[in-house]
Parts: C-alpha cells; structure tokens; sequence
C-alpha cells in the first residue's frame, strides 16, 4: 500500500468515528440535566427555607424588646405579639404562631421569652423531602 492510500483510508476511519460519536455530548447533556435541575431546585428550596428563618428569628427579636420595653403597656403581650407580627413581613400571617411567656405582670429585671413557630416544607418537583417547623426564642430583660 502506498503512503497516500494509508493517509486516504485514515481519514475516511476519522470521518466514521466521528459520525459515530455526533450525537454523544447531546445524550450525556439530556442524561444529567435532570440531576443538575434537581440540586438547583433544592438550593432554592434551602435558600427559601433559610430565609423564612432568618425572618423569623428578626421577627422574636423584634417582639421580646417590644416585650422588654412595653412592661407599662395596657397588654403587653399583645403588643408583643404585634410586633412579631408586624416585623415577620416575609411570612404568611395565618401560620404564625407567637408566645410570650411568663404572664404579665412583668416586673423590672424579670426576663421575658418571645417564642415564634412557622412550618416549613421542602418539595422537589412536587415531592415533600422534609416539613416540619421552624421555631426561634428570643429572651430580653424586662425594663
């Protein structure tokens, strides 16, 4: 065989192994992007998830120096409550749910507790993965 038929004869074996392989990249592309959506999909889940208690523990803040400062207050619990309300704007209002403890009447150096529950779910293309609550304290001194 001549030197030319040898190179002729390797580029046609190229140009079949290339016919071959053309449709390659797309099948890997369609076979991993259904796992690349889903862990994008959960880090906006958890992103979601985190945000909500980042809300919430703002939102306890918020009420336990309400709480704090509000001791001379018609209800002070209510107003508490309020501010917990007022102050978790993210949040849906009917899911909320607030505590103050103890009971009034608070004296000056007691310390009062503002606790706040939201529940939370994680899905994934329409899955629940995990749900549960949410829950934060926050604990002031009575002025």
């Amino acid at each position: 065989m001549s030197q030319r038929s040898i190179k002729r004869s390797n580029r046609i074996l190229l140009r079949r192994d290339r016919r071959r392989e053309s449709g390659q990249g797309l099948v890997e592309f369609v076979l991993v992007l259904p796992l690349l959506a889903l862990i994008i999909l959960a880090i906006v889940q958890f992103g979601i998830l985190y945000n909500n208690y980042e809300t919430l523990t703002a939102a306890t803040r918020d009420g336990a120096r309400k709480a704090a400062v509000s001791r001379q207050a018609g209800d002070p619990v209510g107003a508490a409550t309020q501010a917990v309300k007022d102050s978790a704007y993210g949040l849906d209002q009917t899911k909320l749910s607030v505590s103050v403890s103890p009971g009034t009447p608070w004296t000056v150096g007691s310390q009062v507790t503002v606790t706040a529950t939201y529940p939370y779910s994680i899905s994934l293309m329409g899955l629940v993965v995990k749900s549960g609550s949410l829950t934060s304290s926050t604990k002031e001194r009575v002025e």
